[in-house]
């Protein structure tokens, strides 16, 4: 039997074989992806590859930098251990008490998270330091001060910064406990040790490692608060060293020497922290938030929560006292300062999106891509800019490239952060959506338009408010690079704290403060508009 002629195909049709055609969707769209792991792969390994062949090996370091290295890992850890420990109790009572502004509550204890640093370290000092209301308090009863200065002040600033992480991610797992399990241990009689024993201790052992190691990398490469608190031999850091390494003694080789031992020890933290870091293994429950309640502790954790609040924005509210009445004596110098900043964060912003969107959408599929993503946490960003002035010296004063240069490190520095917030949704995005895509023809700038810019509107903004934050309170490239002339506020409020022109410096901060929540807020508001659901 003869069969009828073919049917054309009209024009535009729906292809027959959406998988197939998904494969070759994914295949057009892997460019971008491939040139921003490729953009990613040489703004890092090049800076470290310049590191590594400046170094000439470690024999050129002395016995200062070996303490340096000491104290480095010993105040990580001292930080690390005792956020961890001050967090436990802090998520156990936000995660068994609900009461009327405890959403608020834990949004401003996350504030400390995206402060600068800077403006950190003059909180702190304003607080606990030589003319602080803690050493007013002692000696108005008769005790002896504390100093902030040195080894106590920096883990006192690491464990001030870190703490509101500590806290979300032990909170997230005592979250993750379905309510079934406690309803059980309810019905069951268990007391406080029981629950502990059968739920919390299980829970924490999971969370725990992760956290530390998470804290542990960051204050491995703390540099402003060592800059502003610590110092002298023996609170001095590799990040600091090598700061003073190329701002004091000219000594290029030395310097790269200790960025390569930093490098060395950041790569290990971060394998130890991709290798031990596991997940509750509670099993899945209903979705159900309603938990018995707790009885009885309500005095202690009301105590362990103000106490946290308390020395969490404390600080803040002693900068912005201070500093609000001397906000409009500011000098020009301060407000080109921040402009310059703020033009920098907003550059580092898009420059970090334009990164991490290809590699989130490409990391489903394609494992290069998040290894791409990752590569910026082997090195810190004095690290990536001693190894950008090692590259640039014999070819350019690096100094005409400060603003620029310092704009790349940003970005780089905060694509981790991006990509790890990008990558849950395109996750998503690919199951639910990928066969439909290809079904309709949707692809390239239509389907980014249509499709995967909508649906990804909100991480897109978190991460966008996360990047120029970020931004706006670095300081460290632009030590490095910077004359004098080229200031961004960080660096212009360092030099004010520098020259005890202290008012000054804390309505410098109270901007800087201002700018960089503004920031945050603005682009993570735009992201939840945005997002279409």
């Amino acid at each position: 039997m003869a069969s009828g002629p073919a049917p054309v195909k009209p024009a535009g049709a729906a292809p027959r074989h959406p998988a197939r055609a998904a494969v070759r969707i994914l295949a057009a769209q892997g460019w971008p992806a491939r040139i921003a792991a490729f953009a990613v792969a040489a703004a890092i390994l090049g800076p470290l590859a310049a590191v590594i062949r400046h170094a000439g090996g470690l024999s050129g370091l002395g016995p200062g930098d070996i303490e340096a290295l000491w104290f480095t890992l010993w105040q990580a850890a001292v930080s690390a251990v005792l956020s961890c420990l001050l967090a436990v109790p802090v998520a156990r009572a936000l995660a068994r008490r609900r009461f009327p502004g405890r959403g608020l509550l834990i949004s401003l204890m996350g504030a400390p998270f995206i402060l600068p640093t800077v403006v950190a370290a003059m909180g702190l000092v304003a607080v606990f330091g030589r003319r602080g209301m803690v050493n007013a308090g002692l000696e108005a009863l008769g005790l002896p001060g504390i100093t902030i200065y040195g080894a106590q002040g920096v883990i006192l600033a690491h464990v001030f910064l870190n703490l509101p992480l500590a806290v979300r991610m032990v909170l997230h797992g005592w979250q993750a406990v379905p309510s079934e399990r406690l309803r059980l241990a309810a019905a069951l009689g268990f007391g406080r040790a029981e629950v502990a024993r059968h739920i919390e201790r299980p829970m924490l052992r999971a969370v725990l490692p992760g956290a530390f190691l998470a804290i542990f990398l960051v204050c491995l490469t703390s540099f402003a608060i060592a800059l502003t608190l610590g110092g002298g031999p023996r609170a001095t850091t590799v990040e600091l060293a090598i700061y003073q390494a190329f701002r004091f003694d000219a000594d290029a080789g030395r310097a790269a020497a200790l960025a390569l031992v930093q490098i060395g020890v950041s790569v290990v933290a971060l394998l130890a922290s991709l290798a031990l870091t596991a997940p509750p293994a509670f099993g899945a429950g209903l979705d159900r938030a309603d938990a018995p309640p707790v009885r009885g502790a309500r005095v202690k954790d009301a105590l362990v929560l103000g106490a946290a609040t308390l020395f969490l924005l404390l600080p803040l509210a002693t900068i912005l006292l201070r500093g609000l009445p001397a906000l409009f004596d500011l000098p020009p110098s301060i407000l080109r300062a921040a402009g310059t900043s703020i033009a920098i964060a907003l550059g580092s912003t898009v420059l970090t999106l334009a990164l991490a969107l290809p590699l989130a959408l490409a990391a489903p599929r394609a494992r290069w891509a998040e290894v791409a993503g990752t590569l910026p946490m082997t090195a810190s960003s004095l690290v990536l800019g001693t190894g950008l002035f090692l590259i640039l010296r014999p070819l350019v004063n690096p100094v005409t490239l400060a603003l620029p240069v310092t704009l790349l490190a940003n970005a780089l520095m905060s694509l981790p952060f991006a990509l790890r917030l990008l990558m849950p949704e395109a996750r998503a995005l690919r199951a639910d959506y990928d066969r439909l895509a290809a079904s309709l023809g949707l692809r390239g700038l239509a389907r980014l338009r249509l499709l995967d810019l909508p649906r990804l509107a909100r991480p897109l903004g978190f991460s966008a408010g996360l990047a120029a934050a970020f931004s706006m309170g670095d300081l460290g490239v632009i030590t490095l690079f910077s004359d004098g002339q080229r200031q961004t506020l960080p660096l212009a409020l360092y030099q004010l704290m520098g020259a005890y022109r202290m008012d000054l410096a804390a309505a410098a901060a109270c901007l800087l403060m201002a700018l960089t929540f503004a920031l945050f807020w603005a682009f993570d508001r735009i992201g939840q508009n945005a997002d279409p659901r």
